[in-house]
C-alpha cells in the first residue's frame, strides 16, 4: 500500500498509525531519495521527473522485496503511480491523503528537522495530479489522527490483499 500526496499531508504520522493498526511495517519513501535529491528540495529547488525517477524505481523495489509494506510516497502523477505499479511486483494500493493548501502549508510550518521546505508546497500541488477513485482510495487529512486511521481500514476492508490483515 502507498500513502500518497503533498509534502506535509502526514504520510509518516498516518503510515506508522496504520502500521500498528493492521500489523504490517511501514517505510517512509522520503528515506529513499538519493542525497542529490534531498540535497536539491533543501535548497528550495522543486524535483524534476528526471529526479523522480530512480527514487520511484527504489521505493518500488522496495515493496518488491518487502510486501506486505505500507510505504509513503507522494506519488503525485498518475505516471508515477504506473511506474509504481510496473515495479512492485504484486498488487499496490494507493491511498490519498487530501488537504487543502491552507491545512498542509500550517502542518509543514509547524514541523521541525525536515528537508522539505515550505517553499516548495505550491510547487508540490502544481504537481498533483489528484487519482480519481478507480485509482486510490481517497480521504480528507482534516480530521484527528484515529479517525483517519479508521477511515482508510474501513475503506479499504473490503478490497484488501490477503496478504495485508485487516486489523
Amino acid at each position: 500500500m502507498i500513502l500518497m500526496g503533498v509534502a506535509g499531508c502526514g504520510k509518516s504520522s498516518v503510515g506508522e498509525a496504520l502500521a500498528q493498526q493492521l500489523g504490517v511495517p511501514y517505510r517512509d519513501g522520503d528515506d529513499l531519495h538519493p542525497a542529490a535529491n534531498v540535497a536539491k528540495m533543501r535548497a528550495g529547488a522543486p524535483l524534476t521527473d528526471e529526479d523522480r525517477w530512480p527514487w520511484l524505481d527504489l521505493v518500488a523495489a522496495e515493496l518488491a522485496a518487502h510486501a506486505p509494506l505500507i510505504i509513503g510516497c507522494s506519488a503525485l502523477k498518475r505516471a508515477y503511480r504506473d511506474r509504481l505499479r510496473a515495479g512492485a511486483g504484486g498488487p499496490l494500493r494507493f491511498v490519498f491523503l487530501d488537504g487543502s493548501r491552507e491545512l498542509i502549508a500550517a502542518r509543514m510550518g509547524a514541523r521541525q528537522g525536515h528537508y522539505m521546505p515550505l517553499s516548495l508546497l505550491d510547487s508540490q500541488f502544481a504537481a498533483l495530479e489528484p487519482p480519481g477513485p478507480e485509482e486510490a482510495l481517497r480521504v480528507s487529512i482534516d480530521q484527528p489522527l484515529a479517525g483517519l486511521v479508521a477511515e482508510i481500514v474501513h475503506g479499504l476492508s473490503s478490497t484488501l490483499s490477503p496478504d495485508l490483515p485487516a486489523g
